[in-house]
């Protein structure tokens, strides 16, 4: 078994703060489990090894050790809260010009033989002018969504 490398030493302000997540059971279930480990990997208290406590909340070797190098690099916080996504896990298609352009195109004409814009003609219009290289009806739909206008009202703007 490797070698704790970050050791949790509680203050009593933080043990008070966790015995409270814990006895309120309010909250998370991942944020009342990292409480318990943290309580149990203290190194004033229980300071038990991390394969004991793995096995006793009956999750992974590397959760134990990730919430111990947590709340060592980022305090109390850290290491009970999830950490926020700096960016989504895709980008999305359409920046501001490009939703002013899909809007632009949808409040203006429609195509010849058509009696209004629809989705799927919307698509194929931002990919046939190159605002971009593929899109969907459904991201069409979200991003007109989003205005306040009705895109297919003639006298929206």
């Amino acid at each position: 078994m490797p070698e704790k490398r970050y050791i949790v030493t509680l203050t009593d302000e933080e043990r008070g703060a966790l015995e409270a997540i814990v006895s309120k059971g309010q909250g998370g279930a991942h944020r009342i489990k990292h409480a318990h480990i943290l309580l149990n990997a203290d190194e004033n208290g229980p300071n038990l090894p991390d394969a004991v406590i793995a096995q006793q909340f009956r999750c992974h070797f590397n959760t134990v050790a990730n919430v111990r190098r947590r709340f060592v690099e980022h305090g109390l916080t850290g290491a009970l809260e999830r950490k926020k996504r700096e960016a989504p896990p895709t980008p999305p298609k359409l920046d501001g010009r490009g939703e002013a352009q899909l809007i632009a195109i949808a409040c203006g004409p429609p195509p010849e033989g058509c009696a209004r814009w629809t989705l799927s003609l919307l698509a194929d219009e931002l990919v046939r002018l190159e605002i971009v290289d593929s899109i969907s009806p459904d991201t069409v739909r979200v991003t007109l969504k989003k205005t306040k206008s009705s895109p297919t009202c003639a006298s929206a703007g």
